[in-house]
C-alpha cells in the first residue's frame, strides 16, 4: 500500500508538460531515435554490442553506448559482463524495459499502419504551402 502512496504522490508532484519533469526526462529516454530502437530491437533476445548496432544500422557507437548507459541507468536495459578474454558483454530488457518495449512497439505497428494516411497528410499540407516547408 505504501507503494501506491509513494507513486500517487509523485505523480500528482510532476506534470509531463513541466520541463523539470522527472516523467519526461524518462519519456525522452525511452522515445529518442535510437532508445526506441533499442527497445525494440531487445525484444527479440539479448545481443552483444556489434550485433546491435549491425541490427539498428545508421548509429554510431558514441551514441549506441550512450544510449544503453542511459537506458541501463533508468532500469530498462540489463548489461551482463562477462569475465572472459575477449571480454563479452551481452545486453537484455529488464521486465521494466520488456513492458516499456512493448508501449513503443504498440506505438511503431500504429505507424505502420497509418503510413499511408500520414504520407496523404503530408502531400496534401506540402500542396497547400507549395512544397517549400517539407521535414
Amino acid at each position: 500500500m505504501a507503494v501506491s502512496n509513494v507513486e500517487s504522490v509523485t505523480a500528482s508532484r510532476y506534470y509531463v508538460g513541466e520541463e523539470m519533469c522527472p516523467h519526461r526526462l524518462v519519456l525522452e529516454h525511452v522515445t529518442s531515435r535510437w532508445g526506441v530502437l533499442v527497445l525494440i530491437q531487445l525484444q527479440e533476445r539479448p545481443f552483444r554490442f556489434s550485433e546491435l548496432r549491425r541490427a539498428i544500422g545508421r548509429v554510431s557507437e558514441k551514441m549506441l553506448t550512450q544510449t544503453l548507459q542511459i537506458l541501463e541507468r533508468d532500469g530498462l536495459v540489463h548489461r551482463d559482463a562477462k569475465p572472459v578474454i575477449p571480454p563479452r558483454v551481452d545486453y537484455s530488457l529488464t521486465d521494466l524495459g520488456r513492458e516499456a518495449a512493448e508501449q513503443v512497439r504498440a506505438l511503431a505497428l500504429w505507424t505502420e499502419r497509418r503510413m499511408g494516411e500520414v504520407q496523404k497528410a503530408r502531400e496534401v499540407y506540402d500542396a497547400r504551402k507549395g512544397g517549400s516547408e517539407q521535414g
